[in-house]
C-alpha cells in the first residue's frame, strides 16, 4: 500500500510532472540562465518552466542564484535513475505509441453507445442480480383505463382496508 507519507509517493509527485524530469536532465550539464533553458528544453511554454523551477525549488532539488538555475546535491542524485528513465522511454516510445494506437483503434471499433454494465443480468434491464423486482407497481405504467398511474390512488381517510 502507498501511503500519502511513502517515499516513493513523496518522490513521484516531485518527478511526476511531465517537465520536472525534462528540466532536472537539462540542468544535468550545468546550470543554465531561464532563457537558456527555455531553448534547450523544445515546446514548454514560459509558465510551465516556471511552476516547474518553482516546485523543484521547493522540494530542494535546485537553486537559483544570479538568474542561473542549477542542481543542487539532491538534485544531481536524481540524475542517474532519471537518466535511466530516459534510456528506457528511448528504447520502448515506439512500444507505447503502437500500444495507444492500438487502444484507439479498438475503441473506435466498437459500438457506440454506454459501454454494458457488467452487473446487469439483462442488458435491456436495470434489474441487477442482488435485487429483487419491486413489487409496487410502475406508475408509469398504463393502468386499465390508459391513463398513466390512475388505478393507483391512496385508500381514502377513514375507509378501511378490507372494504
Amino acid at each position: 500500500m502507498f501511503l500519502s507519507d511513502c517515499p516513493a509517493r513523496t518522490t513521484l509527485e516531485v518527478v511526476g510532472h511531465t517537465w520536472s524530469v525534462v528540466v532536472v536532465v537539462a540542468l544535468g550539464d550545468g546550470p543554465l540562465r531561464y532563457g537558456e533553458l527555455l531553448d534547450r528544453i523544445g515546446g514548454i511554454s514560459n509558465k510551465m518552466l516556471t511552476q516547474t523551477l518553482a516546485r523543484l525549488r521547493a522540494n530542494g532539488l535546485l537553486t537559483s542564484v544570479d538568474g542561473r538555475h542549477a542542481l543542487t546535491a539532491l538534485g544531481r542524485s536524481l540524475l542517474t535513475p532519471v537518466r535511466a528513465l530516459a534510456a528506457w522511454a528511448e528504447e520502448h516510445t515506439g512500444d507505447l505509441l503502437d500500444a495507444r494506437r492500438d487502444a484507439s483503434v479498438r475503441a473506435a471499433n466498437r459500438p457506440p453507445g454506454p459501454e454494458p454494465d457488467p452487473h446487469k443480468t439483462d442488458p435491456g434491464t436495470d434489474r441487477r442480480p442482488d435485487r429483487r423486482p419491486d413489487p409496487r407497481p410502475d406508475p408509469r405504467a398504463a393502468s386499465r383505463d390508459g391513463r398513466p398511474g390512475s388505478d393507483i390512488r391512496p385508500p381514502a381517510v377513514g375507509s378501511s382496508a378490507a372494504g
